[in-house]
C-alpha cells in the first residue's frame, strides 16, 4: 500500500504545463468579502439614521461594486510560450518566447513590464512571480530561450534580478519550512 504525502510548496512545471497565481482565489474572495461589508455597513448605518430610500441603497450598491472592481486583482496565468494577465475588462497576453523587452518601470506602482515581437504588452505586480515560483519558472525558461534566440534585446538584468529575488525568497520558505532557518 502506497502512502502519499501531501505537497507543500510549488509543484515542479513541465514544459507544455499551465501555471497560475495561486493566491488569485483567496485575493478575490478577500476583495468581495471587503465589498459585502461595506454594503452592510453603509445599509445598516443609512437604515439606523432612518434615511434609506431606494436611490441611496442603489448608490451604496454601486459604491461597494466600485470598491470590488478596484480591490479584484488581475489573474496571472503563464503556458508553454504565453504570458497572460487578465483584468476586469481585458485579457493581455504576451508571447514569452518571443520576447524583445522586459523592464520595471520606475514609479510608485512596482510592475514589470513584457513586451513581445509582435507589440503585445502585459504588466505583472513583481510579487505575484515572487509568490508563484512555478509561474516564475514557466516564464523564466521561456525568456531564456528568447534571450538564446537573441530576439531579447532588453532586459536581461531585469530578468536575472528577478530571478535571484524569487529563489532566494523560496530558499528561504524552504529553510523556514524545515527548521533550518
Amino acid at each position: 500500500m502506497r502512502h502519499h504525502l501531501p505537497r507543500t510548496g510549488p509543484r515542479p512545471v513541465r514544459s507544455g504545463t499551465l501555471a497560475h497565481d495561486l493566491g488569485w482565489a483567496a485575493e478575490l474572495r478577500f476583495a468581495v468579502h471587503c465589498s459585502v461589508v461595506l454594503l452592510v455597513l453603509l445599509l445598516g448605518v443609512d437604515g439606523a439614521a432612518g434615511r434609506l430610500t431606494g436611490p441611496r441603497a442603489l448608490l451604496w450598491t454601486g459604491l461597494a461594486a466600485l470598491l470590488c472592481a478596484v480591490l479584484v486583482p488581475p489573474r496571472v496565468r503563464a503556458g508553454a510560450g504565453w504570458l497572460s494577465c487578465r483584468g476586469l475588462l481585458c485579457e493581455r497576453t504576451v508571447r514569452t518566447d518571443r520576447l524583445v523587452a522586459v523592464c520595471r518601470p520606475e514609479g510608485v506602482a512596482r510592475r514589470v513590464v513584457f513586451r513581445d515581437a509582435g507589440g503585445a504588452r502585459v504588466e505583472v505586480d513583481p510579487e505575484v512571480f515572487l509568490a508563484n515560483p512555478a509561474l516564475w519558472h514557466r516564464v523564466d525558461t521561456d525568456a531564456r530561450c528568447s534571450a538564446e534566440r537573441g530576439t531579447l534585446r532588453c532586459g536581461v538584468t531585469t530578468l536575472r534580478r528577478l530571478s535571484e529575488q524569487v529563489d532566494s525568497r523560496h530558499a528561504l520558505r524552504v529553510f523556514t519550512l524545515s527548521g533550518l532557518e
